[in-house]
């Protein structure tokens, strides 16, 4: 067990039991745990420590209880949340699914009927959310969880609470987002990032669940980014043809570079790759 999770045991005794760490990312660490009161497995997220400095125990729970309030069935809820040892962490319900970003890993591209099921899950939740002045801001496959044929998304939490901290997590080398789906404002470190920039999100993951790869690849993050800012994007049927040309349209406007140029809401974005 590692220092982290040691701590996160002792301090969290008589709570919940740590069970084994599923999964590390830029922002957190993820453990599958017992909550004791409740007799069931739960997933427990903990800040990297030099992030839950930036942030601060007191904003980030105050954002944390602001998205526990997103209740949609395509959200992950959130159970709990709080400070141990130093430690700031929040508990959400293990999904024993998988992430999107295992289904691709293990599938490659999806048809077309099961990567559309799943956009539109997400963007009913992101739609949601946005109605509530809360933009996801991380939109990726490890943040769509996978379970008896629904579309959950994940990990409102924390780009909620980093906001404003974008400037100071770069100096660290961290930053908010992810470069295969981050908008070009969220690149230029834009201040008034809206719900837009999950629609260009959003617009990368059907991409990528289409074809098999995001829109604008390469060897580092540093020449993603810059695709991304400069570059115009590929059609997805130049990588799978054959997609309906309503696809490729809509794709095509939800990744332009100006945010007014693109769909208002994710759900336009959806509704406008698949017309009635």
């Amino acid at each position: 067990m590692t220092d982290t999770a040691a701590r996160l045991a002792a301090a969290l005794a008589g709570r919940y039991r740590i069970e084994k760490a599923l999964g590390a990312g830029g922002m957190a660490t993820v453990y599958l745990a017992e909550d004791l009161k409740h007799r069931r497995q739960v997933a427990i997220k903990v800040l990297r420590p030099e992030l839950a400095v930036m942030i601060g125990a007191e904003r980030f729970l105050r954002e944390i209880e602001v998205t526990a309030g997103l209740q949609h069935p395509h959200i992950l809820p959130l159970f709990d949340s709080g400070e141990a040892d130093g430690l700031l962490f929040y508990v959400m319900p293990f999904v024993a699914g998988e992430s999107l970003r295992d289904r691709l890993d293990r599938l490659g591209p999806l048809p077309v009927a099961e990567a559309l099921g799943i956009a539109r899950d997400a963007a009913a939740a992101l739609t949601f959310a946005h109605a509530r002045g809360i933009v996801h801001r991380d939109i990726k496959p490890e943040n769509i969880l996978l379970e008896d044929g629904e579309a959950l998304v994940a990990d409102f939490g924390i780009a909620l609470a980093l906001v404003g901290v974008d400037d100071r997590l770069t100096a660290t080398g961290l930053a908010v987002g992810t470069p295969a789906y981050m908008s070009p404002e969220q690149i230029a470190g834009a201040q008034n990032v809206d719900g837009r920039a999950d629609v260009y999100s959003l617009a990368c993951v059907l991409f990528e669940m289409l074809t098999g790869e995001p829109p604008f690849a390469g060897a580092t993050a540093q020449a993603i980014l810059g695709r991304s800012l400069s570059e115009a994007p590929r059609a997805a049927s130049s990588l799978r043809p054959g997609l309906p040309t309503e696809i490729d349209a809509a794709l095509t406007r939800a990744l332009a570079k100006d945010p007014d140029h693109r769909f208002a809401t994710p759900r336009e974005l959806v509704e406008a790759c698949a017309p009635p």
